[in-house]
């Protein structure tokens, strides 16, 4: 294994979930200055939008926000393998294939979740990945949906497409219901069965289990990892609540690093955010990332309130406003 591939793999210990209208480039760069270790992911990509619609923009990212993995969505394997390269020679430090995603749109599609029916096709995406780029393949996947019965139907997915050469998982502990339940729904209905996950990597003690879904603090995901597991994927706390996951990780997850300090977080971003709207930018395609920074402390509101009324037609200056609230309380 290379160093690379070494160094995603410590980085996958804690990574933020991909989330469609959330993780993009903004948001990313933000996160990266609280955890410096922390594998962030892309929103979905899908594969028809990088091969036939040549959205090349859709790939941007600043350098600063390393180890990045691309998230691609798709069922053609010969799609998905140019894809795959086109996102490797864009600088991406892992391709992941999404199997989790429940909505009616990607289910159209006939990828997401809906491809838990069809390991063998899942595994043939994978080897046309894998055979057209240098870095890891890895894949997100549910523990089954609909009917399925999870304890029959994830290991025979893990084992059929691990012999495709995908020796990383994430697995969101939840089954996904396809129909009758809504995408936010299926995020938090169906019960989770984290123990079946640890169980998976009992049974398959070479591959790379990295756990999801409703972990919410630091501590439970040292816990997962105290039991065994690669890694942890955590999303929405993430994104609601980001100092509370993400300026401890590097010393609570990776035993390096300090503590940080989301006063300094967002004197960090001020170049980052002048240099936007510089380009052309709106303040709030970087602030709405920001609301949840100070989640619990006194002047939150205010912060949260100033961001949310303003950002539209305000310029940089509105963020040392908003910051006020919390230095004054």
């Amino acid at each position: 294994m290379s160093q690379h591939h070494e160094n995603i793999r410590r980085a996958a210990r804690l990574s933020v979930a991909p989330m469609m209208e959330w993780t993009d480039r903004h948001c990313r760069y933000f996160h990266r200055l609280m955890s410096r270790d922390t594998l962030l992911y892309t929103e979905m990509v899908t594969a028809p939008a990088l091969v036939r619609g040549r959205a090349f923009h859709l790939l941007d990212f600043d350098a600063a926000e390393h180890p990045l993995a691309l998230q691609l969505g798709g069922s053609d394997p010969t799609e998905l393998g140019e894809a795959a390269a086109i996102g490797a020679e864009h600088g991406y430090d892992e391709i992941n294939l999404n199997v989790g995603c429940p909505s009616d749109r990607v289910q159209s599609g006939a990828f997401g979740a809906v491809l838990m029916k069809t390991p063998d096709l899942v595994a043939h995406c994978c080897r046309a990945m894998i055979d057209a780029v240098d870095v890891e393949v890895t894949v997100k996947c549910r523990i089954g949906v609909d009917d399925q019965d999870p304890e029959t139907v994830l290991p025979d997915f893990l084992a059929r497409v691990s012999d495709a050469g995908v020796t990383r998982f994430t697995i969101h502990a939840r089954k996904a219901w396809l129909q009758g339940l809504s995408p936010k729904e299926n995020r938090h209905i169906p019960p989770l069965d984290y123990d079946l996950v640890h169980r998976m990597k009992e049974r398959f003690p070479d591959l790379h289990l990295s756990i999801n879904g409703g972990i919410e603090t630091l501590d439970a995901a040292r816990d997962h990892l105290d039991r065994g597991l690669d890694g942890v994927m955590i999303g929405r706390a993430a994104y609601h609540y980001p100092a509370q996951i993400l300026c401890d990780a590097d010393q609570k997850i990776y035993g390096d690093g300090l503590t940080k300090d989301p006063i300094m977080i967002v004197q960090s971003m001020m170049p980052y955010i002048t240099k936007h709207i510089e380009m052309g930018g709106r303040l709030h395609q970087v602030t709405r990332h920001m609301l949840g920074l100070f989640h619990g402390q006194p002047g939150a509101r205010l912060w949260r309130r100033t961001l949310s009324e303003r950002a539209h037609c305000s310029g940089p200056e509105l963020v040392l406003e908003a910051l006020e609230h919390i230095k004054e309380a």
